[in-house]
C-alpha cells in the first residue's frame, strides 16, 4: 500500500494577526498555531504520522501566504525515505507568496536510507516585495548506525523560476560525485540555507547578510566545507557539507537566527518543538 497525501496551507493577515488555515487528504496535518513572537508571525508544525516514505508514496504540499502575512513552518523530525524496490518516493512542495508576504521554511532533514529512490522538489513563486528564508538538509545513509548509503538515489530540485535553480541527482554508485573532492568528498550530509525575494535585495542589506555569514564561518568547524554567495540580486545562499547532520543543522540554525535579525530585525525565537 502506498500513501498519496496532500495538504494545502493558507496564511492570511487578519486584523494584524497572521492566521493559518489548511485542508488535507491523507496523512498530513498541521498542529495548533503558536505565536511566541506575537500576532504577526504564525508558527506551525507539519506532521506526517507514518513517519516516512516508501516507493510510490507522494507528499504534495501547497503553501500560500497572503499579502502582509508571515508564517513559519517546521517539522518534529526527519523525513525518512526508506528502501524502494521500484517506484520513487516523492515529496513536492509548492510555495506561493503574495505582495509583502514572508515565509520561513525550516523542515528537519531528509534522511535517505540505503536503497531508497527519492525525489525532493521545492518550487518558490514570489510576488514583488515577498521574501522566503528557508533551508534544505539531506543526510545520506545512517552514519550513527554504521549504515552507509551504498545503493539508491536522491533527486534534489530547488527552484524559483527564472531566478534560482539547484538540481542534482545523487546516485550512491557515482563515486566521482560521492567521494571526489569536487563532489561530496565523502560527506554524508549537505545543507542549503537560502533567502529568496520577489524584488531585488537592497545592496546594503545584502552586504550586511553576506558579511554576517562570512564572519560566522571564519570560526566555525565547517569553515573549510561551507560557503556563502549571492548569485543574483534576489538570492542569498549558504551551502555546507559534513560527515553528520548535527554540525550542518547547528550552522544553519545560527545563520538563520542571524539573517532573521539583519534582514528582518526579528529575534531568534526558535520553534518550541526544536527543544523537545
Amino acid at each position: 500500500m502506498t500513501w498519496q497525501a496532500k495538504l494545502r496551507l493558507d496564511y492570511s493577515l487578519e486584523r494584524q494577526r497572521t492566521v493559518a488555515r489548511y485542508t488535507h487528504e491523507g496523512p498530513l496535518r498541521i498542529l495548533q498555531s503558536l505565536y511566541p513572537e506575537g500576532d504577526a508571525v504564525c508558527h506551525n508544525v507539519l506532521i506526517h504520522p507514518p513517519g516516512g516514505l516508501v516507493g510510490g508514496d507522494t507528499l504534495a504540499l501547497d503553501i500560500r501566504v497572503g499579502a502582509g502575512a508571515h508564517g513559519l513552518i517546521t517539522t518534529p523530525g526527519a523525513t525518512r525515505f526508506y528502501r524502494s524496490l521500484g517506484a520513487s518516493a516523492v515529496q513536492s512542495t509548492q510555495i506561493s507568496l503574495s505582495d509583502q508576504a514572508r515565509l520561513e521554511w525550516l523542515p528537519l532533514e531528509n534522511l535517505c536510507h540505503n536503497d531508497c529512490r527519492a525525489e525532493n522538489r521545492l518550487m518558490l513563486d514570489l510576488a514583488p516585495g515577498s521574501e522566503v528564508l528557508g533551508w534544505d538538509i539531506t543526510a545520506l545513509g545512517l552514519p550513527h548506525a554504521q549504515q552507509a548509503f551504498e545503493r539508491g538515489s536522491f533527486l534534489q530540485h530547488l527552484e524559483a523560476p527564472g531566478v534560482w535553480l539547484e538540481r542534482g541527482e545523487m546516485r550512491a554508485t557515482d563515486q566521482r560525485l560521492m567521494q571526489g573532492p569536487a563532489g561530496l568528498a565523502g560527506c554524508a550530509c549537505l545543507g542549503t540555507l537560502f533567502f529568496v525575494t520577489g524584488s531585488p535585495i537592497d545592496r546594503q542589506r545584502r552586504s550586511a547578510a553576506l558579511e554576517l555569514a562570512q564572519t560566522l564561518l571564519q570560526t566555525h568547524a565547517l569553515r573549510a566545507r561551507a560557503g556563502v554567495t549571492s548569485p543574483n540580486e534576489r538570492v542569498l545562499v549558504l551551502r555546507a557539507l559534513a560527515p553528520l547532520v548535527e554540525p550542518v543543522g547547528e550552522l544553519l540554525r545560527q545563520l538563520w537566527a542571524g539573517w532573521r535579525q539583519v534582514l528582518w530585525q526579528l529575534g531568534c525565537d526558535q520553534p518550541r518543538i526544536w527543544a523537545t
